[in-house]
C-alpha cells in the first residue's frame, strides 16, 4: 500500500508528483524468515536522492542502493526475529517532497518453514493451463492485456484458466496424481504466443486471462484439500520484451547485451556443456548464459546483485504467498551458475524439506548430475538443487520402445541408461517423464501403439524417481513426431462448453482411449500407497528377445514389472529370476487384480504387466 504524501508545500506539489512511488516489490513480506535481510525495489520518478526513514520495532534500514536510472531506489531492511507482523511506515523525503509508504509484514503460516516438498511418493500431472479447461469464459479477453482468444489458432490463446483446473481437481485426484505442475501462470502480456507463459511481463502478477493472485492462492488451497500439492513453474533465465522493466530499464547492465533498443545482444549458442567442460572457451560459456533465446525474450543479467536479489525474493514470495509444494525451474542451466547457487541455496535455507526441480534438457546424465545437490563436481561447483528432470531416462524410454530390438538398440537402451544412476547423488529424487509440453506426444512417438503406450505408463508408474505425466496423454493425445508446440499443447476434450468428447466424464471417448485412461488411473492410484515403489531398491535383468523384467523390493514387499515388446507370448522363466523370488510362489496382477501362481505366468505379446509378488 502507498499512502498519500504529507507536509508538501503548495509550491512543491509539482515536484512531489514527479517523485511519487508507483511500484514497490516485493509488495509485502513476512516476519521470522530464515534470512533477516530484505531488499525492496521502488520505482517512480526521481527517487535516486530520496532519504529513507523507518521507525518500527525490530526493523532497521541498513542502507540504500541505486541504479543508473534515477527512477529506481533499493532499500535494504533488516528484520529481526523480534519484529511482529504489522504495517511499517517507510518515510521518503527529497528536495521539497515527502511520501509515506505503508509496507505490510505478515504472519507466516504455521509450519511454513518446515513444509514438505514433493518427493518420490508423489506423481505429477503437468498441465498447460490455457489448453486444459475454460472454467471462466469471462476472462478470455481482458482490458489490461493485448492478446484475445482464438481457439482455431494452435498458437493462440484458447481460454483455459485457473478456474478450469480447479473445477477438475476431482478428476486429477481420481487419476492418482498428487501434484500439479501448471506451465507459468504469471502475466505474459505479449502481442502473440502469450498462452504458454514463458515470457513474463510482471513477476508478481497472475495473468488476468488465467485469473488473479487470489484465485491462484485459492486454487492451491483447494488442491491441498484434495491431497494435491502445486508446483510453480518459474523462469529466472528470460523475460518477455513486454515486461514493464523494458519501459524504464533500471540500468544498462540489467539485461545481458545492450538491450532491445540498441539491438546489441547475442543469441544463446545452446552449448549446455560449457559449465562442466574443462576445455570450454570463455566465449562459448558467455554466449550460452548471456545470449538471448529470441528477440522477444530478453536475458536478465543475474550478476547484477539487485537483479539477483529480485529473482530470489520473488521465488520465496510465491512459495510463502501461495503455499507451494515445489518449484520447477525452466531452462535451468542457461542462467549464471553462481546465481543458481545463491538462488537454490536461499530457497533451501528457507525451506529445508522443500523440493526444486531444474530443467536440463539433455541426453547426457553427467550434465544432469552436475546440477544436483551433493554432486562432487571436479571444478568445485556447488549446487543446492535437490532434483532435476531426468531427460536421459526419457530418451532411453522413448528410444527403447520405439526402435527395433538388437544387441545395441531397443530395450537394451533403456536398460543401459539406468546404469548411469551411478553418477547421480540421489537418483530417487529425479523427476522422470515420458513427455512434456516441448516435445511430441508420447502415444504418437510410439507409433500410436497401445501396447507400447502401456509399457511406457507401467515404467513411469514403477521406476525409481518421481513420475511426471503430461495432461491428455491418458487419452492417447496425438501430435506430429516433429516438434509442433501448438498441436502438442492440445485442448483437453471436455474442457470447453460444446465439446463433443469429454475426457473428464468419458463421454464419447473411443474404446482405446477408455482403456488407456483406466490403465493410467489404476496404476497411479495403486502407486499412491505402494511404499516399495516410492523408496524400495531396484534390481533389473538384461533384456532377452524383447523381454525386460525388473523388481522393486524391500524387506517386506516385492513388485515385478514385465515388459514384453516381442510379438509372441512368453512363459515365465522362474529360474532366471530366482534371486528375487526366494520363498515366493504367487503373483497378483495390479491392473486386473487376478492372482496367479508364478509357475503359471505367461506374458502376452506387446504388453506390460505389474505384479505384486507374494
Amino acid at each position: 500500500m502507498i499512502l498519500a504524501a504529507g507536509g508538501v508545500r503548495a509550491g512543491d506539489q509539482e515536484a512531489h508528483e514527479r517523485s511519487r512511488v508507483e511500484r514497490v516489490e516485493p509488495p509485502f513480506w513476512w516476519t521470522n524468515m530464515a534470512e533477516p535481510n530484505l531488499q525492496l525495489m521502488l520505482h517512480g520518478e526521481r527517487l535516486d536522492r530520496a532519504r529513507v526513514d523507518v521507525d518500527y520495532p525490530g526493523v532497521t534500514v541498513t542502507g540504500t542502493e541505486r541504479e543508473q536510472n534515477p527512477n529506481y531506489l533499493f532499500i535494504n531492511l533488516a528484520i529481526a526475529d523480534s519484529a511482529q507482523p504489522g504495517t511499517l511506515l517507510i518515510e521518503l523525503s527529497g528536495d521539497g517532497w515527502q511520501q509515506t509508504l505503508a509496507y505490510e509484514l505478515r504472519q507466516r503460516r504455521p509450519g511454513s518453514a518446515e513444509r514438505q516438498g514433493f518427493d518420490s511418493s508423489d506423481a505429477i500431472y503437468l498441465i498447460t493451463p490455457d489448453r486444459f479447461a475454460n472454467g471462466d469464459p469471462t476472462n478470455d479477453r481482458t482490458a489490461d492485456t493485448q492478446e484475445g482468444p482464438d481457439r482455431s489458432n494452435p498458437s493462440g490463446r484458447h481460454g483455459g484458466d485457473i478456474a478450469g483446473m480447479r473445477q477438475h481437481l476431482d478428476y486429477i485426484a481420481g487419476m492418482g496424481f498428487t501434484q500439479i505442475w501448471p506451465n507459468p501462470l504469471i502475466e505474459n502480456d505479449q502481442p502473440e504466443y502469450s498462452y504458454h507463459g514463458y515470457s513474463a511481463t510482471d513477476f508478481y502478477r497472475i495473468d488476468s486471462r488465467f485469473g488473479s493472485n487470489d484465485s491462484f492462492r485459492a486454487f492451491v488451497a483447494a488442491a491441498r484439500e484434495k491431497g494435491i500439492g502445486v508446483i510453480q513453474d518459474m523462469v529466472p533465465n528470460h523475460i518477455g520484451d513486454g515486461h514493464w522493466w523494458l519501459r524504464d530499464l533500471p540500468g544498462d547492465d540489467w539485461l545481458n547485451g545492450s538491450g532491445i533498443e540498441k539491438g546489441e545482444y547475442a543469441y544463446t549458442n545452446h552449448a549446455r556443456t560449457v559449465h562442466m567442460d574443462p576445455y570450454a572457451s570463455h566465449r562459448d560459456h558467455q554466449l550460452f548464459t548471456d545470449g538471448w533465446f529470441t528477440d522477444s525474450m530478453p536475458d536478465p543479467n543475474q550478476r547484477n546483485p539487485r537483479m539477483a536479489n529480485y529473482l530470489i525474493q520473488n521465488a520465496i514470495w510465491w512459495v510463502e504467498y501461495a503455499d507451494l509444494s515445489g518449484i520447477r525451474v525452466d531452462t535451468y542451466a542457461y542462467s549464471d551458475a553462481d546465481f543458481l547457487t545463491r538462488w537454490s541455496g536461499r530457497l533451501m535455507r528457507e525451506y529445508p524439506n522443500f523440493n526444486l526441480v531444474g530443467e536440463e534438457w539433455t541426453r547426457q546424465p553427467a550434465l544432469v548430475a552436475y546440477w544436483q545437490a551433493g554432486n562432487n563436481n571436479r571444478n568445485g561447483y556447488v549446487s543446492h538443487m535437490p532434483s532435476m528432470m531426468d531427460f536421459p531416462l526419457l530418451y532411453g524410454l522413448r528410444d527403447g520402445l520405439e526402435k527395433p530390438e538388437s544387441w545395441s538398440t531397443g530395450l537394451v537402451t533403456l536398460y543401459e541408461t539406468l546404469a548411469n544412476d551411478v553418477l547421480y547423488p540421489n537418483p530417487n529424487n529425479l523427476v522422470i517423464l515420458g513427455g512434456n509440453h516441448d516435445m511430441s506426444r508420447l502415444y504418437s512417438q510410439l507409433d500410436e501403439d497401445p501396447g507400447k503406450f502401456r509399457m511406457a505408463v507401467a515404467y513411469l508408474a514403477t521406476m525409481r524417481g518421481i513420475p511426471q505425466f503430461y495432461y491428455g496423454d491418458e487419452l492417447l493425445a496425438k501430435s506430429p513426431k516433429q516438434r509442433d508446440d501448438g498441436v502438442v499443447r492440445s485442448d483437453f476434450p471436455g474442457g470447453w462448453a460444446g465439446d463433443s468428447v469429454n475426457g473428464f466424464s468419458g463421454e464419447n471417448l473411443g474404446d482405446e482411449q477408455k482403456a488407456a485412461q483406466q490403465f493410467v488411473r489404476t496404476l497411479f492410484n495403486w502407486r499412491k500407497d505402494s511404499k516399495v515403489v516410492h523408496n524400495g531398491k531396484l534390481t533389473h535383468f538384461a533384456p532377452i528377445a524383447g523381454l525386460y523384467v525388473y523388481f522393486r523390493h524391500d524387506d517386506q514387499d516385492t513388485v515385478m514389472v514385465v515388459i514384453n515388446k516381442g510379438d509372441k507370448a512368453i512363459e515365465f522363466d522362474r529360474a532366471h529370476y530366482a534371486e528375487m523370488l526366494k520363498g515366493k510362489s504367487a503373483a497378483r496382477d495390479v491392473v486386473s487384480g487376478q492372482q496367479t501362481a508364478l509357475a503359471d505366468l505367461t506374458f502376452a505379446a506387446n504388453d506390460a504387466r505389474v505384479f505384486e509378488i507374494h
